[in-house]
C-alpha cells in the first residue's frame, strides 16, 4: 500500500460522510419548507373561504341593499354607465396614482403616511361603489330584457332565454381566453398595500407611456366588454338557481346553495395540488381546457356560495327591518375587511388570462395573507439578525485594531 494511502481513504471517506450530511439538511430544510407552505395554504384558505368571503359579500349585500331602497336616486341604465365610466377612469390614472403616493409609506413620514392611508380608504370606497352600480345597472337591465320578451315569470321559455345568454355569453368570455375573471372570494384575496391598492392589469396589458391611444381602447376594452360579461354571466347563473333551486322554499335554497358551495370550494382547493401538476404537463388547447374546466368548477362554487351568504343574512339578519340591515351590513363587513388590511378583496377589476402563467401556476387561486405575514416577520427578524452580525463583527475589527503591534524582540 502506497506511504498515504490510510490518509487519502479517510479523506475520502470524511468527504462523502459531509456529502451526505449536507444531503440530508437539505432534504430536511426542502421538507420542513414544503410542510410550512401546505400549512399556509390550508391556513389562507380557510382565512379566506371563511373570514374574507362572508364580509365580502356582506358589504355587496348592504351596499346594493341600500340602492335597492333608493331606486330613484340609482335608476339602472345611469348607475350602469356611471360605473363603468369611473372604472375606466380609475384604470387610465392607476399608474399616476402610484406614482403620487410612491415613498408615503416610509419611516419617519408620519403626516404623510396618514394622508396617504385616508387617501387609500376613500379612493377604495369610491371603486367599491363604482363595482356595485355597474353590476347593480347591469342586472337591472338584463332583467328588464327578459321581462319585455316574457312578462310572466310562470312562462316556461324564460329559464331557456336566461340559459341560451349566460351559455353564449360564458362561450364569449372563454374565447377571450378570460374566464378566470368570473370568481371572486374565497378565491380571491386582496391586500391593502400601495401596489395591490391602485395596479390591476387590462385585457391587453397595454403600456400608458407607449402608445396612448392603444392604452385608452384597452382599458375601455376590460371593462365595458371583459368586466360586463363578467356581470351578465354572473346574473344568468344566479337567476337560474333562483328558479330551479327550491323556489317555493327560500330558506331551503339558501342553506342548499351554501353548502353545496362550500363543498365546491373544498373539492377544488383539495384538487389544486393533482390540478397544477397536471396543467405544469400538458400544452396548447388541453391545458388552457384543462384550466377552464377547473376556473368554471370553482365559479359554480363562488355562485353558490354568494348567493347563500346573501340569501341567508336576508332571512335572518334584522329582516323586518331591511334599511338597518342594510346599513349594519355596510358599515361593519367594511370595517373589519379594513382592520384585516382586506379591503381591497371587495373590488372586482382587472382582467386575468387564461393559463397565462407558467407551468401550473395559472391554476393557484391568489390568496395570500398568512404566508405574507409571517414572511414579512421572519423578513424583519432575519434583517435584525444581520445587523447585529455586522454590528459585531465591526467592534472585533475595531478591537484587534486598537491592540499595539509587537515587534520581533518584544514577541521573544
Amino acid at each position: 500500500m502506497a506511504p498515504n494511502a490510510n490518509d487519502n481513504l479517510l479523506r475520502q471517506v470524511t468527504e462523502k460522510m459531509e456529502k451526505t450530511e449536507e444531503t440530508h439538511v437539505d432534504v430536511e430544510e426542502t421538507t420542513e419548507c414544503d410542510c410550512r407552505e401546505a400549512r399556509f395554504s390550508v391556513g389562507d384558505a380557510l382565512f379566506t373561504s371563511v373570514v374574507v368571503a362572508p364580509q365580502v359579500v356582506s358589504v355587496w349585500r348592504g351596499t346594493w341593499g341600500i340602492m335597492e331602497l333608493n331606486p330613484q336616486l340609482f335608476p339602472y341604465a345611469q348607475i350602469y354607465l356611471l360605473g363603468i365610466v369611473l372604472h375606466v377612469c380609475f384604470a387610465l390614472i392607476r399608474s399616476h396614482l402610484l406614482a403620487r403616493s410612491r415613498n408615503a409609506w416610509g419611516e419617519g413620514r408620519a403626516g404623510r403616511w396618514l394622508r396617504e392611508r385616508l387617501i387609500c380608504r376613500l379612493y377604495t370606497y369610491i371603486f367599491i361603489l363604482a363595482c356595485i352600480m355597474h353590476w347593480r345597472g347591469g342586472w337591472g337591465l338584463l332583467d328588464s330584457l327578459v321581462d319585455a320578451a316574457f312578462p310572466d315569470r310562470d312562462n316556461p321559455h324564460r329559464p331557456v332565454m336566461i340559459a341560451g345568454i349566460t351559455i353564449l355569453l360564458y362561450f364569449c368570455i372563454t374565447c377571450l381566453r378570460s374566464s378566470r375573471n368570473l370568481l371572486a372570494p374565497p378565491y380571491f384575496l386582496v391586500t391593502d398595500g400601495k401596489e395591490p391598492t391602485y395596479i390591476f392589469t387590462t385585457r391587453f396589458q397595454t403600456k400608458s407611456s407607449r402608445e396612448t391611444a392603444l392604452y385608452i381602447l384597452d382599458c375601455l376594452f376590460s371593462v365595458t366588454v371583459v368586466g360586463s360579461l363578467v356581470v351578465f354571466v354572473w346574473r344568468g347563473s344566479w337567476a337560474l338557481l333562483d328558479i330551479f333551486l327550491y323556489p317555493d322554499n327560500l330558506v331551503k335554497s339558501c342553506w342548499t346553495s351554501l353548502v353545496v358551495g362550500y363543498a365546491l370550494v373544498v373539492l377544488t382547493f383539495a384538487a389544486q395540488a393533482p390540478v397544477r401538476w397536471a396543467v405544469a404537463k400538458l400544452q396548447g388547447a388541453p391545458r388552457l381546457l384543462l384550466a377552464d374546466v377547473y376556473h368554471l368548477i370553482s365559479f359554480l362554487a363562488t355562485v353558490n356560495v354568494w348567493r347563500g351568504i346573501w340569501g341567508l343574512l336576508d332571512i335572518y339578519f334584522f329582516p323586518e327591518t331591511p334599511k338597518l340591515s342594510n346599513w349594519f351590513s355596510h358599515v361593519i363587513s367594511l370595517v373589519l375587511l379594513i382592520l384585516l388590511n382586506c379591503s381591497n378583496s371587495v373590488l372586482v377589476r382587472g382582467v386575468y388570462i387564461d393559463a397565462e402563467e407558467p407551468a401550473g401556476d395559472c391554476v393557484e387561486f391568489p390568496c395570500h395573507y398568512l404566508r405574507l405575514f409571517f414572511q414579512k416577520e421572519r423578513t424583519k427578524k432575519r434583517r435584525k439578525n444581520l445587523v447585529e452580525s455586522a454590528a459585531t463583527a465591526n467592534a472585533r475589527k475595531t478591537e484587534e485594531a486598537s491592540v499595539p503591534l509587537q515587534i520581533p524582540e518584544e514577541k521573544v
